[in-house]
């Protein structure tokens, strides 16, 4: 039996007579061995008292049963009571635990609340209705809804269903919850959910927003608890199942839980699945919050959900801008939240599987986020050690939406169909153009970098608070490797060397700031949250080693990239002892290179490399500018190269090495560590006429026929 449940060999199933509590709700009373409550009492916080008189059974009319028989439905009844407690049976739901912990009356509507609520002029989260945005070419003519007519009703009845105007040009469609498919067995999977958990429910809930929340705010925090502390019934069954997984997996974060028995988490993933597909003929915001958290978890990837949940939103209107709709304020942010995590989740899951992205700039008016579409503030942050902070959450989940669209702009322009059709014609002789089209992302992503606020560097760890700003870092690596991925893919129709070597010295400090990155990772990092696309993000930079090594020309590199590979998959296997979902990436990526390297043909003989000078340079890089130095190379610019100063503000050193032109780009791997890249900022240096220099991580390429150990001295 799962730990969730009472177990059938230390439960006292009933007492003589079931405790005062239990009586006047009508609810089994089951009591642990040594425990003075009951376990429902235990769970509400209540005194577990037998000191009431049980009320005398009320006894059926003879007569009336005499003259009328037994009622014409009793037959269906007693057969509607044994089908239900035959499904309890097959799913483990013990009597009376559908009617007992944390239940209360549930509300058909908001609006009808008695006192204070945020819930009473909700558009997306009623209970008893869901709603569909008509587009323009719908059924329901634009210009007969903006009748002067219809304008003062704020709904307008049509059948059962009824029409609600958000604003003068769009109007959702709102249909009753009763006539959606499965909806009968919505209370029944609740109560599955909650006693598969119970008596943790509220400590898994803490747990969730305390760690889970802050980086990924896509639910409102008083909304939830709001609707939690009347019953667990007025949630969509998959959201709250989702939120216990999640919760599940800091488990021994909380000092109430951490020495108990965790629930039975498989059979809660396969309620919370099998209620998904349940709930998605009535969607509601909380069918988008729940199919998002469940895509975060440790085995949730999954591109048909990804692809269901971008439709739902087109259905709840997320795509567009809600700023002046006629809902309450909270909502808005809550819809902004929303409408940008699924458009992560749209682009990442994109280059995850390498499909089409569903969500286009032609069909998105959502606004930037803004601090104020944030309810929780730093006051509203937890103090417990392990918990996450709140208002580096916030601008962690701003800046990730940030990079997400500069992903996806290089997505669209480089790995649509057409796209990609593109590149293969005009590069059939050379990267050039491709190198053009890439000028545009590299600064994007430069400046993008640049403008990192100090809170999110990844050194700028709290004390005893986790910090997922690893997962930030991880992205932008990964978007970094997916620009330089198609370059080197077509560096082989190129001719000119010594572009070549430009290129592939870009991506190989590239990869050298990426694996100082994991190496750098902490336990405060490793323990928190990360986002569900991180798993191939630390697999695709182990990808990446393996496109250096197969597009190797020299028998020196590619022994190099054999070795950087076998290093990092060392890497990843240590960071295993701190997080499990980093097994995961270990598993990705020896699916994916494992076998194929090996069909890596062994090079033989060691190709002649171009003259290098490479200089140690700033703390902090953010990729680079092919293109002008692509032109240097065409004209011998003799001016000088834009300086850009670190992060810190301090101007870049310029110490030089000169390589060998006999002589590899193994070499830079044996610098001095002072003269390595710490970072990810541009310097530059000045260039002679008939040379060029190319800018990465701290390390400045100088390739001519000409070399200098320093600015004014020849070599």
């Amino acid at each position: 039996m799962s730990a969730g449940l009472p177990d059938a060999g230390l439960v006292i199933t009933r007492p003589r007579r079931p405790c005062d509590s239990c009586r006047k709700r009508k609810s089994r009373c089951d009591m642990n061995p040594g425990d003075p409550s009951c376990v429902l009492c235990r769970f509400h916080h209540q005194e577990c008292t037998f000191v009431e008189d049980a009320r005398p059974r009320k006894r059926k009319s003879v007569a009336r049963e005499e003259d009328n028989g037994p009622p014409q439905d009793e037959p269906i009844k007693r057969l509607s009571v044994l089908a239900e407690k035959e499904r309890d049976r097959e799913e483990g739901v013990e009597d009376g635990t559908r009617h007992g912990a944390h239940q209360s009356h549930v509300r058909d509507d908001y609006a009808n609340l008695k006192g204070p609520s945020l819930l009473k002029r909700t558009l997306g989260l009623q209970n008893h209705r869901h709603s569909k945005f008509l587009g323009s070419t719908s059924e329901y003519e634009q210009k007969l809804l903006a009748l002067d007519a219809l304008k003062t009703k704020d709904e307008i009845p049509i059948g059962r269903s009824c029409l609600r105007r958000v604003n003068e040009r769009h109007t959702f469609l709102l249909h009753p919850d009763e006539l959606s498919r499965n909806n009968e067995d919505e209370f029944r999977d609740l109560d599955a959910i909650e006693a598969i958990v119970s008596p943790h429910g509220p400590a898994l809930v803490r747990l969730y927003f305390r760690i889970v929340h802050p980086s990924f705010p896509i639910l409102h925090k008083k909304v939830f608890l709001e609707k939690y502390e009347r019953t667990h019934r007025e949630f969509a069954p998959p959201l709250l199942a989702a939120v216990y997984i999640l919760a599940l997996n800091w488990w021994s974060y909380s000092s109430e839980l951490a020495l108990l028995t965790k629930p039975d988490v498989p059979r809660l993933e396969k309620l919370a699945l099998k209620t998904m597909n349940d709930i998605i003929h009535r969607p509601k915001l909380s069918t988008i919050q729940a199919g998002l958290l469940l895509l975060q978890r440790q085995e949730g990837d999954s591109w048909a959900l990804t692809t269901q949940l971008v439709g739902l939103g087109q259905d709840l209107g997320l795509h567009m801008d809600c700023s002046n709709w006629k809902i309450p304020l909270w909502e808005r942010g809550l819809r902004k939240r929303l409408a940008w995590a699924l458009f992560m989740q749209d682009k990442w899951a994109a280059l995850v599987h390498g499909r089409p992205s569903h969500i286009t700039g032609d069909d998105w008016t959502v606004k930037p986020v803004s601090e104020t579409d944030f309810p929780e503030k730093a006051i509203d942050e937890d103090d417990e050690d392990g918990s996450t902070e709140v208002e580096k959450g916030r601008v962690l989940f701003s800046e990730m939406i940030k990079l997400t669209q500069i992903l996806g702009d290089i997505l669209s322009t480089f790995y649509t169909q057409r796209a990609e059709e593109e590149i293969r014609t005009n590069c059939a002789h050379g990267v050039r153009w491709l190198l053009e089209r890439a000028k545009p992302m590299q600064i994007r992503l430069r400046d993008w970098f640049s403008q990192l606020p100090e809170c999110l560097r990844v050194e700028n760890v709290k004390m005893r608070k986790l910090s997922s700003t690893g997962y930030l870092h991880l992205a932008y690596f990964s978007t970094e490797i997916t620009l330089h991925r198609c370059i080197l893919r077509y560096l082989s129709t190129e001719q000119d060397q010594a572009l070549i070597l430009i290129c592939r010295g870009a991506a190989q400090a590239r990869l050298d700031s990426a694996m100082e990155f994991v190496k750098s990772l902490k336990p405060e990092h490793l323990q928190s949250f990360w986002y569900c696309a991180s798993k191939y993000c630390f697999a695709v930079i182990g990808s990446f080693v393996g496109l250096l090594w197969a597009t190797s020309s020299d028998k020196e590199d590619a022994s190099l990239y054999k070795q950087r590979l076998e290093e990092y998959r060392w890497m990843l296997r240590l960071s295993c002892r701190s997080a499990d979902f980093m097994e995961r990436a270990l598993d990705m990526l020896a699916h994916s290179t494992g076998v194929l390297v090996m069909a890596i043909p062994e090079i033989t003989n060691s190709a002649q490399q171009p003259t290098v000078q490479v200089q140690s340079g700033s703390k902090a890089s953010s990729g680079f500018d092919y293109v002008e130095h692509v032109e240097e190379l065409e004209h011998g610019d003799d001016g000088r190269s834009r300086l850009s100063q670190d992060l810190s503000g301090d101007e870049p050193t310029q110490t030089s090495m000169w390589l060998d032109p006999t002589r590899s780009l193994e070499s830079l791997q044996h610098m001095d560590p002072q003269r390595q890249m710490d970072g990810f900022g541009i310097s530059t240096m000045g260039i002679r006429p008939g040379t060029s220099s190319f800018l990465n991580d701290g390390i400045d390429f100088v390739i001519g026929e000409t070399g200098y150990t320093s600015d004014s001295e020849p070599a």
